[in-house]
């Protein structure tokens, strides 16, 4: 049995509620004949009595559907009505089982006998009644908190995508401006090896759902795209190392995550020494952590006074929401110096894999 399609199919949901709620009232009825020493016959009366209430209940569902936006006043009235004249009918139905089958055709001379226990039945009936509304209320309660799950979870899923898509026309304002810088000396092959290599970079990007979060080995595949654009610039004067360990490389990561931190390292250090600018990037797993590190040997030491002005970029501002946007809390990211000069960028969440 599919346990989960009657949890969420109403009508499923209520026949088996009916079912299971009249063969327990069955069951304590029977249970409670064993102490009067019934004849056996009882059974009958009982399993008859819990099929009388199964019925009755039945239409006073419908009722109950129908009345379901009217004022609470009203269904008030229509609930205690309902549940007395169910009970009232129930009590004549299982007082003639009773007199028929267990009496042998017993009649009493006052038709008010034929009501008796109606007051019983009615808190039977009105118990009924109320779980009735305390389920239909529970049910639309969890609704209600489905869909406000279900929009703040769309509302986050636009903010990562926005965030996400703010990398691109940042990224491809200074890749262009890079590649007119080209033209203007007359690079020719330059521009056009960097355009080649947009084209393979944007390419990965539309690629990648920006929801969606990739291995790292993914996320350095594409970070040496971007770092091949940038080679096409400076030639020689770039150099790229990077050391990640095996159980990094299944890790998941946010795509294109890398790549505002090393445009950082390029806008602030590669661009701003004569001599050959290193980018290193390290990644480990450190007690169910990942630990991203990407550094540089900028000319001047890092200096903490000065951090607004580096860490104040559309891409590093983007880097930290996104992480907060995922993690929550469970995360850092922080600019450090470098030794001897530089800076030293670094990402710490937590480490998950397709797997997990």
């Amino acid at each position: 049995m599919n346990w989960r399609s009657y949890l969420e199919d109403r009508n499923k949901m209520f026949w088996l509620l009916q079912i299971a709620g009249w063969s327990g009232y069955a069951l304590v009825q029977y249970m409670g004949s064993l102490m009067h020493e019934m004849r056996e016959i009882w059974i009958v009366i009982v399993l008859l009595g819990a099929y009388g209430g199964f019925l009755l209940t039945v239409p006073m569902r419908y009722i109950y559907r129908s009345i379901w936006h009217k004022h609470p006043m009203f269904q008030i009235v229509v609930v205690v009505l309902c549940s007395y004249l169910a009970a009232a009918t129930w009590a004549v139905i299982d007082n003639l089982t009773n007199w028929e089958i267990y009496k042998f055709g017993f009649r009493p001379t006052n038709l008010l006998f034929y009501f008796q226990l109606t007051v019983v039945k009615f808190y039977i009936m009105l118990t009924w009644s109320v779980l009735y509304f305390v389920i239909k209320y529970y049910q639309l309660l969890q609704d209600a908190q489905q869909k406000s799950l279900a929009a703040a979870s769309m509302a986050h899923q636009s903010q990562l995508k926005m965030l996400r898509y703010q990398l691109n026309p940042h990224f491809l304002f200074n890749t262009l401006n890079a590649i007119s810088t080209l033209i203007l000396v007359n690079d020719n092959k330059g521009a056009n090896q960097m355009m080649s290599k947009l084209s393979r970079f944007l390419r990965f990007s539309l690629d990648n759902e920006p929801i969606k979060r990739i291995t790292l080995e993914q996320e350095i595949s594409a970070a040496m795209l971007y770092l091949d654009i940038e080679k096409v610039r400076f030639g020689d004067r770039l150099e790229v190392i990077v050391n990640i360990s095996d159980e990094a490389k299944h890790a998941l990561v946010p795509s294109l995550i890398l790549q505002p931190l090393i445009e950082n390292s390029i806008k602030y250090a590669i661009a701003k020494t004569e001599a050959v600018g290193r980018i290193e990037i390290n990644a480990a797993v450190v007690d169910s952590e990942l630990t991203i590190a990407v550094s540089d040997n900028g000319p001047e030491p890092f200096d903490p006074s000065k951090m607004r002005i580096r860490g104040s970029g559309v891409g590093l501002v983007n880097t930290k929401e996104r992480l907060k946007a995922l993690y929550g809390k469970q995360f850092s990211f922080n600019l450090s110096a470098n030794t001897p000069t530089g800076c030293v960028a670094s990402l710490k969440f937590p480490w998950q894999t397709a797997e997990h």
